[in-house]
C-alpha cells in the first residue's frame, strides 16, 4: 500500500496536484509548488521526495491507490475478478467491453473530486510512460489490478499482430486518458459538458472498444 502523505508532505502533494495540472508536468515550477504549500524552505521537495520526479510519482501513486480500490470493486461486481470471464479464444467482444467498462469506471471515479480531476489532467500527460508498448510497467503500475486488466484486454486482441496490438492498446489508453482529462478540465472550469456523465462514459467504452477491434488494414497484413 502507498504510504499516506501527512503534514508537510501532504501539503506538497496537494500543491503539486494543482501546479502540475495548471502548468503541465514539464512546465511546472517547484518554487510555485513550495510557495502554494506554504513552505519557506525552497528545498522542501528535494527533502521530502528526493526530486521533482519523486514528487510526481507520489502524486500519481496516491491517485493509483484510489482507483485501484474502485477497480477491484468493479471487477468483482462484473464477476471479472481473479481472471473470471476469460475467453480462451481471446475473442469475446463482451469480455472486452466489460474489462474496458471496469477500467474506465475506475478512472472516471476521479471526476468526483477536485484533486481527482486535477490528477486526471496530470496523468493524461503521462499516458505513454505506462510501459504498455514494452510490457514493462511504470513503477507506480507494477503489480496493480490496473496493469492486470491491461494484460487481460490484450488477451482479447490475440487475433491482431503483436506490434499492432500493443500500439493500439497504448493509443486506446491515451484516448481514455485524454477524454477523461478533457471532462475534468470542464468540471474544474465550471463548464457544462455536451453530454451527461453516464452517456459520456458508455460512449467512451464503445469508442475505445471499436478502436481496438478495428479491422487490420491490408498493409498491416503484409508489412511490419
Amino acid at each position: 500500500m502507498v504510504r499516506k502523505a501527512s503534514g508537510t508532505r501532504e501539503k506538497l502533494v496537494r500543491a503539486a496536484e494543482e501546479v502540475f495540472a495548471a502548468q503541465g508536468v514539464d512546465g511546472a515550477q517547484l518554487r510555485d509548488i513550495t510557495r502554494l504549500a506554504g513552505q519557506a524552505n525552497p528545498s522542501a521537495v528535494q527533502y521530502h521526495f528526493g526530486s521533482r520526479a519523486g514528487l510526481l510519482d507520489a502524486v500519481m501513486a496516491e491517485r493509483q491507490e484510489r482507483t485501484e480500490a474502485v477497480l477491484a470493486a468493479g471487477l468483482a461486481a462484473r464477476h471479472l475478478d481473479d481472471g473470471a470471464g476469460t475467453d480462451q479464444d481471446g475473442g469475446s467482444p463482451d469480455l472486452l467491453r466489460e474489462l474496458l467498462g471496469a477500467l474506465i469506471a475506475a478512472e472516471a471515479s476521479e471526476l468526483a473530486t477536485g484533486p481527482g480531476r486535477r490528477c486526471l489532467c496530470i496523468s493524461a500527460q503521462l499516458s505513454h510512460e505506462s510501459g504498455v508498448r514494452t510490457r514493462v510497467p511504470h513503477p507506480t503500475l507494477a503489480g496493480t489490478r490496473y496493469w492486470e486488466v491491461i494484460g487481460r484486454i490484450e488477451e482479447c486482441l490475440a487475433a491482431l499482430p503483436e506490434p499492432l496490438r500493443l500500439e493500439r492498446l497504448d493509443l486506446a489508453l491515451t484516448l481514455v486518458g485524454a477524454a477523461l482529462a478533457d471532462r475534468a478540465r470542464q468540471y474544474l472550469a465550471g463548464a457544462t459538458p455536451l453530454t451527461g456523465e453516464r452517456l459520456f462514459l458508455a460512449d467512451l467504452v464503445e469508442t475505445t472498444a471499436s478502436l481496438l477491434r478495428a479491422t487490420v488494414p491490408a498493409a498491416g497484413r503484409t508489412a511490419p
